[in-house]
């Protein structure tokens, strides 16, 4: 019984630390994509306008290839790179 319990204990530092990596994961993608909103000079505009901006251009590039390349290439000249 006392293995099962020390093993128990181990299986939950795991999933701790595993959720704390997630969470810093998560975090450090959400810091990166408020970066990309301001290096598009967008940093004080209001939530729902950058939302609906998004929501645009989403509707925008699907099905459209062309405009899809587009923008990528617009993103890849601002960002100094290739598209990705």
């Amino acid at each position: 019984m006392a293995r099962l319990r020390a093993a128990l204990a181990r299986l939950e530092r795991m999933a701790k630390v595993m959720t704390s990596d997630a969470r810093k994961k998560d975090a450090r993608e959400k810091i990166e994509l408020g970066g990309l909103i301001v290096k598009a000079g967008l940093r004080y505009e209001k939530r729902a306008l950058l939302l609906g901006l998004l929501i645009d251009a989403t509707a925008r590039i699907r099905g459209d290839e062309k405009e899809r390349g587009r923008l990528l290439a617009i993103g890849a000249e601002a960002l100094g790179h290739d598209p990705e």
